[in-house]
């Protein structure tokens, strides 16, 4: 194998287990500001909020996909647009998750029905229909159009729900309804030094994970082409 190569083609697979490890062991041991009510949990924006960065830019991936897929018809394109939107939605399913530890910690209850939660769980939703409608049609090229199609539709609806909505209303969560964000008054220069590289780092394994199932899905298509032609030959 040539090294030059095989270094083009893995250095962002690299890039990506040393910011995460960076992220992991900085986040857990780097300095935080001494803060009421928050104190340690401060720590979850190393892995919260990035989570949220590289789910909005993984489902922004899969939508050019779906508009690349309408102007080449190649299926390739369908099921990378398929497998980006599937690591955003696995992403703002954690992102979920760890905003309800937070919330807990912060707040005393995992849902508070703030605008942003139920705005984030409306978004999600949006993107379950999208694999639901994707998984009710045999048909693969019809499948393709119309999951390209409702997948650019839901981009353009999931952006304004979970980032314009909740302004626009009280909301606890920082950088809404009022409420200043962490950037504001508590992110201070030892905290972007980890939050920084964990945006990046967070991103790159949401790609890393949307080209393995990207992969799955084409071995799997192959397969089952190889099965049917073996069985009518």
């Amino acid at each position: 194998m040539n090294t030059n190569n095989w270094m083009r083609k893995f250095w962002w697979k690299a890039m990506a287990i040393v910011l995460m490890l960076f992220t992991i062991v900085m986040g857990m041991l780097a300095t935080v500001p001494t803060l009421p009510i928050l104190n340690e949990t401060i720590r979850n924006l190393y892995y919260h909020v990035p989570m949220w960065f590289g789910m909005t830019l993984l489902l922004l991936i899969g939508m050019i996909y779906s508009i690349r897929f309408l102007r080449s018809g190649k299926m390739d394109h369908d099921i990378l647009a398929a497998a980006f939107t599937k690591a955003g939605v696995l992403f703002g399913i954690c992102g979920i998750t760890t905003g309800m530890v937070w919330a807990q910690f912060t707040w005393g209850v995992f849902w508070n029905n703030d605008p942003k939660e139920n705005a984030a769980a409306v978004g999600l939703l949006l993107y379950f229909a999208y694999f639901v409608l994707r998984n009710s049609i045999d048909d693969l090229d019809k499948r393709a159009r119309v999951s390209a199609v409702a997948n650019i539709i839901f981009y353009f609806i999931f952006i304004p729900v979970i980032f314009i909505v909740p302004r626009l209303t009280d909301s606890l969560h920082p950088g809404n309804g009022g409420n200043p964000g962490f950037n504001a008054y508590d992110l201070d220069s030892n905290m972007r030094m980890v939050f920084y590289p964990a945006i990046i780092g967070w991103t790159l394994l949401g790609a890393w994970i949307a080209t393995l199932i990207a992969r799955v899905e084409i071995l799997n298509r192959e397969f089952h082409f190889s099965l049917n032609n073996f069985s009518r030959e």
